[in-house]
């Protein structure tokens, strides 16, 4: 698919409710990660970030540079809706691939497992260009057998590891302890720090 193609394959999930991703609030193992965050000026960005429950959450905590990004503009457009405070200048309403700013810490919320896996390569090598020295990108990954439908298309911990392991310092990755409980046993925790 054209970059057209996939915003509209995406806008279109949003104006017809297909969107089970969609938790509604802040996953508590983000939310639990976040809570140990204690410099409040890292530079944040939210790839993929739909409705970006985790943003607004990141807001309220006090944190003063949060980013969101998404090709799809309804749901960025409702994040406006809910925090009308949030800057304009903020929410890029654009590719991942294209994106040209840098950041301290990348939040993963179901984007890398919901885009095309033939991309998971370029998304691993993108995430590293975007981020500063010492850098984290740091979140959530499926965890069941990668299939040829999705999204969200799976993905395994020794995948993740051949993936990453030339660009990053693999911190943590780890089964979920605190998923919601559709999800539980289905996802990985991690946390992996640029190499320069």
């Amino acid at each position: 698919m054209n970059q057209n193609e996939i915003k509209a394959f995406w806008e279109s999930k949003y104006r017809e409710g297909q969107t089970g991703w969609d938790i509604g609030a802040v996953s508590l193992p983000i939310k639990t990660y976040i809570d140990q965050i204690e410099n409040k000026n890292l530079d944040i960005l939210i790839p993929g970030a739909g409705r970006a429950y985790e943003a607004e959450y990141l807001l309220k905590q006090g944190f003063q540079n949060v980013h969101v990004l998404d090709i799809a503009r309804d749901p960025l457009a409702e994040l406006k809706n809910r925090v009308p405070h949030f800057k304009d200048e903020n929410l890029h309403c654009e590719n991942f691939f294209t994106h040209q700013k840098t950041y301290d810490l990348i939040l993963e919320q179901t984007f890398f497992c919901a885009i095309d896996p033939t991309y998971r390569k370029e998304y691993v090598q993108k995430a590293h260009s975007m981020l500063n020295i010492k850098g984290k990108i740091a979140g959530l990954l499926f965890d069941f057998p990668l299939t040829e439908e999705g999204p969200p298309y799976g993905g395994s911990a020794e995948e993740y590891i051949n993936l990453f392991e030339p660009y990053f310092h693999l911190n943590l990755l780890e089964r979920s302890y605190n998923s919601i409980k559709p999800r539980w046993g289905r996802e990985l925790f991690f946390i992996f720090e640029k190499k320069n």
